[in-house]
């Protein structure tokens, strides 16, 4: 399972954290990803992170801006979202592929606007 969580209204340039919290399978054995779907359009993937937080990889929309990080101890994954942009506005999901399985959250709702 996993539970998404930290959306919110921010000012263009502001901040958001966004976590995922995760059960049900070896968290530190998986890559996690954070994907997003603005409104009327198809869902973008954004951000990558190896299971022992080795590597990370970001969309080149959200390039020096999002960073991604985990906690294995606290089963947790974390998109930290500064210099926010009024594109940014979207619906984030986390996302884990087991084996030929990829399970996703609920998604947390993320709007920039003034």
């Amino acid at each position: 399972q996993l539970v998404e969580s930290g959306g919110g209204l921010a000012q263009p340039g502001g901040s958001l954290r966004l976590s995922c919290a995760a059960s049900g399978f070896t968290f530190s054995t998986y890559a996690m990803s954070w994907a997003r779907q603005a409104p009327g359009k198809g869902l973008e993937w954004v951000s990558g992170i190896y299971g022992d937080s080795s590597r990370t990889n970001y969309a080149d929309s959200v390039k020096g801006r999002f960073t991604i990080s985990r906690d294995n101890a606290k089963i947790t994954v974390y998109l930290q979202m500064n210099s926010l942009k009024p594109e940014d506005t979207a619906v984030y999901y986390c996302n884990v592929d087991i084996y030929s399985d990829s399970y996703w959250g609920q998604g947390t709702q993320v709007t920039v606007s003034s």
